[in-house]
């Protein structure tokens, strides 16, 4: 199963159970339904009430991205995969402040393992970050309360991203802060935009499995977001996208050229979008020997079965731990 990506602008058309789709230059592409499992759109598209329906029979996801590349929303299929009762366990372990807490730190866990694991590739220039994050990592056992959390977790980011121009030398990418609404310079435009996918994906994995996106730990529920697809997506930002802007970086394959600014937002053009998925899509498909389940298994599949562990943590099956990367 694959994401297709609609860069240009055009329109879907439904031919039976097929979908068509004509770009601006009214050049054609037909759509494998049974092989694709999202679909991405940055452009104006076209799109009728028939084109859903085929995507809801299928289970396909469709996200859409804003002018400038960065996500804006999902339409999402309804849900086949439920379960009461798992609906009930995870909401029971939100509503127990002790149960909330300990999943609240594994998340946290997890993300600073591999940010410590980034940061030791360069550790001749990262000690000393390496040494602050450790002092915070250590205070996490002592807070009791999400927002005491929360702020750990927001110092450890700081001092992460101060590394980021040990961890990348071209001067182009020069990184001073994270600025998210807007991205102002190259280096915060590739992180907004490669979280956008990662949330993507991620809502994508949980999806397939009974967990409720909704009821989430380290992040506060709302109305308006999936918001343990925050939660789980905090383990895997360093090991996916930062990796990966890291590698396209320092290969060189990612120049001024292919980026824009417009009224003060730096985002990336449709080259540097095509770049950027194609490598990302690369990356997700990577597999790992799993160490107990002795078959290699994706990147992709290493979020859903975060999924499965919480689920066999809220019914009491096994004890969650985040994925911490050993290869």
């Amino acid at each position: 199963m694959r994401s297709f990506y609609v860069i240009n602008s055009g329109r879907f058309k439904r031919q039976d159970n097929t979908i068509v789709f004509i770009d601006y230059e009214e050049k054609k592409k037909t759509l494998p339904i049974e092989q694709i499992n999202d679909i991405h759109i940055f452009a104006e598209v076209d799109f009728n009430s028939s084109f859903f329906n085929l995507m809801s029979q299928h289970d396909i996801f469709v996200h859409m991205y804003n002018y400038y590349g960065y996500y804006s929303g999902s339409y999402v299929p309804r849900n086949k995969q439920v379960s009461g009762y798992v609906d009930v366990q995870q909401a029971a372990h939100y509503l127990d402040d002790d149960k909330r807490i300990y999943l609240a730190r594994r998340f946290i866990d997890g993300a600073v393992h591999h940010i410590l694991r980034n940061l030791r590739r360069k550790k001749e220039n990262t000690a000393l970050a390496i040494q602050k994050i450790l002092e915070e990592k250590r205070m996490l056992a002592r807070v009791h309360q999400i927002t005491e959390l929360m702020g750990i977790e927001g110092r450890i980011r700081k001092i992460y991203y101060s590394a980021f121009n040990d961890l990348c030398k071209n001067p182009f990418f020069r990184f001073e802060k994270r600025e998210k609404r807007p991205p102002t310079d190259p280096m915060n435009a590739l992180i907004s935009f490669g979280n956008g996918l990662l949330y993507t994906d991620v809502l994508r994995e949980l999806y397939k499995t009974t967990i409720n996106p909704t009821i989430s730990f380290l992040h506060q529920p709302t109305r308006k977001r999936y918001s343990l697809c925050l939660d789980v997506a905090e383990i895997f930002k360093p090991l996916i996208i930062d990796q990966l802007i890291f590698y396209l970086i320092n290969n060189r394959m990612l120049k001024d050229t292919h980026f824009d600014q417009v009224e003060g937002v730096c985002f990336l053009n449709e080259d540097g979008r095509k770049l950027f998925l194609s490598e990302y899509d690369k990356k997700m498909k990577t597999t790992v020997k799993h160490r107990k389940l002795n078959r290699n298994v994706s990147y992709k599949s290493f979020i859903r079965h975060e999924g499965y562990k919480l689920i066999k943590h809220f019914i009491g099956d096994e004890e969650y731990k985040p994925l911490k990367a050993w290869w």
